[in-house]
């Protein structure tokens, strides 16, 4: 088992971990439920938004609006004005979303990591510099697709996807390369 792949797994554990230790029950915390009401302006009160952690039943302006701006006569109009609204979440399914997006990000960050740090000490490794420049030599040939067979099997005996995305790079690096290099000399040729 590999570093990469232990600290995988030691990652993906912590985040199981995780999952488990959160609480969902069936009873709503007073945060997962609330009553908003929207109140406009109303003669010399401004407009204002009002919150309470209140049942359905009890979603109205008198029982949200606290302290009551108008008194009297004006607080029915007043209540009349106002848009209750009932709001329930679900904070389990919050927090299980967040962890989940939080596990992948952080999955990214170490695949990152490997790619920028571990692969190119382990590819000296494996391979040793002076291979790594013969074959990038081997691979420079003049003729875009003569030696494309050699640079397939030599992909495939490879395990790491990463060498046959780099030979498809550099192939194709050459062939724009020729391509210009073409252009250049059939412009100054018809220049």
């Amino acid at each position: 088992m590999s570093r990469f792949e232990f600290s995988l797994h030691l990652f993906s554990s912590v985040c199981f971990l995780l999952l488990l230790s959160i609480q969902t029950t069936n009873a709503k915390s007073s945060e997962d439920i609330r009553c908003k009401c929207i109140c406009p302006p109303y003669k010399d009160v401004l407009g204002q938004i009002y919150n309470q952690n209140v049942s359905l039943k009890d979603c109205n302006c008198l029982h949200v609006v606290e302290p009551m701006p108008v008194e009297g006569k004006d607080v029915e109009a007043y209540c009349l004005r106002c848009e209750c609204k009932y709001e329930e979440r679900s904070s389990g399914t919050i927090k299980v979303t967040i962890i989940i997006y939080l596990s992948i990000l952080g999955l990214l960050l170490l695949y990152m990591v490997y790619l920028t740090l571990l692969e190119p000490v382990l590819k000296r490794r494996l391979f040793g510099h002076s291979q790594l420049i013969q074959s990038d030599d081997d691979v420079g040939d003049q003729q875009p697709f003569a030696n494309a067979h050699d640079v397939l099997s030599r992909s495939r005996s490879r395990s790491n996807m990463l060498n046959k995305v780099e030979h498809a790079q550099q192939r194709w690096k050459r062939q724009v390369q020729e391509q210009r290099k073409s252009v250049f000399d059939r412009h100054v040729v018809l220049s």
